[in-house]
Formats: C-alpha cells, sequence, structure tokens
C-alpha cells in the first residue's frame, strides 16, 4: 500500500466511507490495512477537477498510461504498471465490466465521471481475488449510495467544438429503501483525427443508470443496479485498397446494457453475500451509412461468499461462476467472419487475512479457476504490513497473474489481412512490490517499487509472404519494472497538494534468447500535480499531467517500423462561484497550455478547449 492511499486530499472526508476500498481484499478494508497499492478519487475530489471523460482523472494516479486513438470518443486504453490494455480489470457497481466484444478491454471512450461518487485504483496483479484480467491490477467505479447522496443535481456546460455536457442526478430514500438515479449526455463536433483540415470526427455519448437498494435490518442488505450506454463516435479508418491510415468516414455505435443483484448478510463474526451480474454489448460499424460489420458479446457471473471472524483473524471462502459469449456478423466480406462463441470458468478462492497485532498485518490468497477453454490455473498473493510506529508503515506484497485470450486473439478473422489463432494459451505473470510510507495530519510521502515478469505474452505476428497477421504467445518472458513516487500536503480547506512521479521500464521479449524490445505505448517517465480548494463560495482546482516519450509502431510503413512519440504536458483548470446556495457558475479549461500530442501514432488530439456552465443541487 502506497501514500496513494491518502493522494488528492481523501484525509479530508468526513464520511467514514470514503477511507474505505473494496477492491485491494474480498472484503472491504480501511486505506490504512488495505495489502495493495490503492489510489482513490472520492466525490470530493471528482467534483473538483470536474473532468467528464473517466480516463483523464485516472492518468492523474500513479503508475497509470492512457493512450486515445485520436479525438474523444475513440478508443480509450489504460495501462496498469506498463501491462496490456486487456490486462486491466474493471468493475462499475460490482458488474465486471471488460467488454467481451471488444478484446476484453473496458470502453473507457465510454466512462463519464458525472454519475460517479469514486473511482478506485488497485495496482499490481490481483487474479488470486478477481480472476483472469487483473493480471495489471483493478479499476473500480460506484455510483452514488442513495442513503449518503440524497437530493437533486444537475449539471449543464457548453464549450469550444461545439461540446455540450447535461447530467442530473437524485436520490431519495424511503424509510429503509432508498434509490437514486442518474442520467446524462455529451456531445461534441470533435477534430479531424488526421489533423490536415478535413472532416471533424465527433462524439455522442448518453448514459443512465438507477440503483435501489433496502436494509430492511442492521444485518441485511438487499440491492439492484442497472447500468445503460450508448456511444457513437465517427473516426478515420484505413483506405481498403492500400490498407494505409486515410481520412474516411468511418463510424462506430457501442452499446453497453449492465445490471446486477446483490444480498449481503453481517452477523457478528459471520458475513455472507451473494450476488447476479449481466453484461450485454454491441459493436456495429459503418462506412457512411453502410453496415461494415458487428460484434456482440454477453457475460453473466454468478457468486456467492462467506466469511468467519476470530480475534484478529478472518477466514473468507467463496465462489464464483462466469459465462462469455461472443457473435460477429459482417456485412462487407459477404458474411465470412460470422461465428459464435462462448466459454465459460468456475472459480474457488480463498483468503485468509490476519492482524498479529497494531502493528503487523498479513494477507495471503489463493484462487482456482477451472476453465471450460483452457487449462486450469491457480493463482497465489501474499502481502504483509509493518507499522514501526512514528507515522511509518513498510509494506510489501507478491502477486500472480493470468488473462484469458480474448474471442477476437483467438477466432477473429478478416479476410486477406488477419486470422486468429485457436491455439493460444493464458497469459501469466508474477511480480512483488516494496516500499516505504510516512504520513502524519499534513504530510504523506512514499516510495514503491515493483517488478513483474509475464510468460506466454500474446503478441501480433506477420507474415511477409501471406501478408496475413495473426496472434501467438511469446516464447520468451516480458518484463515491467518501476518506482511509483508520491506525495500529498493538505494545508486547510482552500489548498490540497498532491504530486505523483512514476518511472517505468517495461521490455517485451517475443522470442526466448532474443533481446528486449522497448513496449509500446509506455512512457519510462511520467509525473502528476493535482491541487484544488475551496474558500467561502469560490472554489478551484488544477491538474498537471506530463506524459515522457514512448514509442509506437507505424504500420503505414513497410516493413513497419517503430517510431517515437514525443513528450508533452496537459493541463486543466477548473473554478467556479457559488452565485446562490444551490446555483454554482463555473469555467474549466482543457489542454490549458495547447499541447500539440498524438498518443497514437498518426492520430491528433484536441488542442486547447474553454468550456462554461451552471450546477443546481438541492436537498444535498
Amino acid at each position: 500500500m502506497t501514500l496513494s492511499l491518502l493522494l488528492l486530499g481523501l484525509a479530508a472526508q468526513a464520511d467514514a466511507d470514503q477511507s474505505i476500498v473494496v477492491t485491494a481484499a474480498r472484503t472491504p478494508v480501511g486505506q490504512e490495512e488495505a495489502p495493495a497499492s490503492t489510489t482513490l478519487f472520492d466525490a470530493r475530489v471528482l467534483d473538483a477537477l470536474s473532468l467528464p471523460a473517466a480516463a483523464d482523472v485516472l492518468r492523474l494516479s500513479p503508475g497509470l498510461t492512457v493512450a486515445t486513438t485520436g479525438p474523444r470518443g475513440t478508443q480509450t486504453q489504460v495501462r496498469i504498471r506498463g501491462a496490456e490494455a486487456s490486462h486491466t480489470l474493471v468493475y462499475l457497481d460490482g458488474i465486471r465490466f471488460n467488454d467481451p466484444a471488444a478484446g476484453n478491454e473496458a470502453r473507457f471512450e465510454l466512462l463519464t465521471t458525472d454519475s460517479l461518487s469514486r473511482l478506485e485504483i488497485v495496482r499490481g496483479p490481483q487474479s488470486a481475488l478477481w480472476g483472469s484480467e487483473a493480471l495489471g491490477g483493478v479499476i473500480a467505479a460506484e455510483t452514488a449510495d442513495p442513503f449518503t447522496a440524497r437530493g437533486f443535481e444537475g449539471l449543464g456546460e457548453y464549450g469550444s467544438l461545439d461540446s455540450l455536457r447535461l447530467f442530473g442526478r437524485g436520490a431519495l430514500t424511503a424509510g429503509d429503501v432508498g434509490i437514486s438515479a442518474a442520467a446524462g449526455w455529451q456531445n461534441s463536433d470533435g477534430i479531424d483525427s488526421f489533423g490536415a483540415g478535413g472532416e471533424r470526427d465527433g462524439f455522442d455519448n448518453r448514459f443512465a443508470s438507477l440503483r435501489i437498494e433496502a436494509r430492511p435490518s442492521a444485518a441485511i442488505r438487499l440491492g439492484a443496479v442497472g447500468h445503460y450506454i450508448a456511444g457513437d463516435s465517427d473516426y478515420d479508418g484505413t483506405d481498403p485498397l492500400t490498407f494505409l491510415r486515410a481520412d474516411t468516414l468511418d463510424r462506430t455505435e457501442n452499446r453497453i446494457a449492465a445490471g446486477r443483484l446483490w444480498f449481503s448478510g453481517d452477523w457478528g463474526d459471520w458475513a455472507a453475500r451473494a450476488d447476479a451480474s449481466y453484461l450485454d454489448s454491441t459493436n456495429r460499424n459503418f462506412l457512411i451509412d453502410a453496415p461494415l460489420n458487428r460484434t456482440s458479446g454477453d457475460r453473466l457471473t454468478l457468486g456467492g461468499q462467506v466469511s468467519r471472524r476470530f480475534g484478529g483473524h478472518q477466514l473468507i471462502a467463496a465462489i464464483e461462476h462466469s459465462q462469455e459469449g461472443f457473435q460477429a456478423r459482417d456485412t462487407s466480406f459477404g458474411g465470412f467472419t460470422n461465428q459464435d462463441r462462448s466459454r465459460n470458468l468456475t472459480a474457488f478462492i480463498g483468503e485468509w487475512r490476519a492482524e498479529w497485532s497494531e502493528a503487523i498485518v498479513t494477507d495471503l490468497a489463493v484462487r482456482h479457476d477451472d476453465f471450460s477453454a483452457f487449462a486450469d490455473e491457480t493463482t497465489f498473493r501474499a502481502s504483509v504490513l509493518v507499522r514501526p510506529g512514528g507515522g511509518f508503515t513498510l509494506h510489501a506484497a507478491y502477486g500472480e497473474g493470468i488473462a484469458q485470450p480474448t474471442f477476437f486473439d483467438l477466432f477473429g478473422f478478416f479476410p486477406g489481412s488477419f486470422v486468429g489463432n485457436p491455439n493460444l494459451t493464458p497469459e501469466s505473470s508474477r511480480g512483488w512490490e516494496a516500499g516505504l510510507r510516512w504520513s502524519n495530519e499534513r504530510w504523506s510521502l512514499s516510495v514503491t517499487g515493483f517488478s513483474h515478469r509475464l510468460r506466454s505474452e500474446i503478441v501480433d505476428v506477420f507474415d511477409p509472404l501471406t501478408f496475413l497477421s495473426s496472434t501467438r504467445n511469446a516464447a520468451g518472458r516480458s518484463r515491467r519494472d518501476g518506482i511509483e513516487l508520491a506525495a500529498s500536503y493538505r494545508h486547510a480547506e482552500w489548498l490540497t497538494l498532491s504530486a505523483n512521479y512514476t518511472w517505468l521500464d517495461a521490455d517485451q521479449q517475443t522470442v526466448a534468447g532474443a533481446a528486449l524490445v522497448r513496449e509500446v505505448r509506455r512512457p519510462r517517465h511520467s509525473a502528476n500535480l493535482v491541487a484544488f480548494g475551496e474558500s467561502g463560495r469560490f472554489d478551484w482546482s488544477a491538474t498537471v499531467a506530463y506524459v515522457g516519450r514512448r514509442r509506437d509502431t507505424d504500420f503505414d510503413l513497410f516493413p513497419a517500423a517503430t517510431v517515437t512519440l514525443d513528450d508533452y504536458v496537459l493541463a486543466s483548470l477548473r473554478v467556479a462561484w457559488r452565485i446562490l446556495p444551490s446555483l454554482e457558475l463555473f469555467g474549466r479549461v482543457e489542454n490549458g497550455f495547447d499541447a500539440d500530442y498524438q498518443d497514437v501514432i498518426g492520430y491528433s488530439t484536441p488542442g486547447r478547449t474553454v468550456h462554461a456552465g451552471l450546477r443546481v443541487s438541492f436537498g444535498n
């Protein structure tokens, strides 16, 4: 656990729930006892920053890298400690949110912050707790608890690139039942992805959520939550004849519907919970208005868990079952890529958490995954916290991770371009982290080092004779080593400062014994500065994010060549004035230094944009 647990002024939160992390162990634990490196963005920080895209908030965390394929609405990837984008497991209100129809990557381009009350990041392999895809880490997003977020809040904003943002959220309680609902719309004309003055690539994002909870007694909680997200975006693809990047009129429509039911009970030393969740996604691609192809996916997850406390110990046993389906349809190839696939797994999890004294806490977890499509896997995690006093904390952890091949890696097929590899095996990793933290009422400082080794990494390969691309498991081992530094200072309500720096060395070995090659889109150096505060009717926030030079692969060249992307600095600023107790006028700037940068070779990103709006709230 690093200083980032205290990052961004979390100590200022009066609500005890804000100091709890929910994915660092199988049961929620306090930040001080979390057996992992964790960052938490709570409601106060999210409101202060008011950045619409969740990815723009996540990039402020140590150890995270964000890459967007052009303007807002286009593919956005988040990597934790140099792992692949598909190695980040995402939960939204407890729903496993990685999209089986999009390479098992989370759809960060569709995830906004408007309806969220907290974002939690757990870095390092967590497969012993949460299974496949938790190889790099876990991100958990939550909407407002109806019992703590009562009243109504609304926001309207207009800005550069003809951007519009509307949002409303309300919550009420009646006895032991609470209901919260939210809906929003974001729209922008965007920019030309190639920055050459061509047609602009805009986006349109609509979302809605509903959460209902019942607390019939102090021991029992029941709940249901549902989410719907619809995103449409224009993008520039490739020329159908040359396969080179071109200013095309491609468009994609993405739809995600998900829901979850849960029960939890706490009877003294015993506790139990059960839940069922379902996610359905569809991605349709068009050229102008002509349909090209469609992918669909769904996932049903069932789980149950019991735990027992005795003394300073807690034993946890859990079982999970998951079923995934994938469907592909096309018109551009006459249906040749059509396919229907499915797979399932059953997992058994055990965790032992022990507080040997106020100074020493250990946590052991083991998980066995019974895959229907691959050989079974068992993963393990162990951690220890030592608090010698004087505000110091020593921490160390060892963890293992796994990631199933995606349906596309296994069975993807585009005639004359790509053929999947059904013989792929899961990727696996082993790694450790260790660090030192110190904090008092105002200051906190930390340093954490980590090292991970990835086996059987799934890599893209190209056959120069057939001009076909495919995938295979690399024979060598890839490595990710790094150091995370963090500091925060809370002066008063009007000033909270935090900063972090990450050094990352991420290399890939595709052939055993061959030289290591630096992984693409992973900067060796990255740093962030966050400041915010409130004084009377005035509140403000500012962020600065530095992304160092990194490599990418330019497939427009033959043979494909490695290129270097320049470093850049992104700055944001927000100021707000409370006109009335329930009415706030605000203005904000994104990319304040007007940085001209690319996260993906060939695809431009927006320059400086300015936005202004009103926020209303009643009964909060």
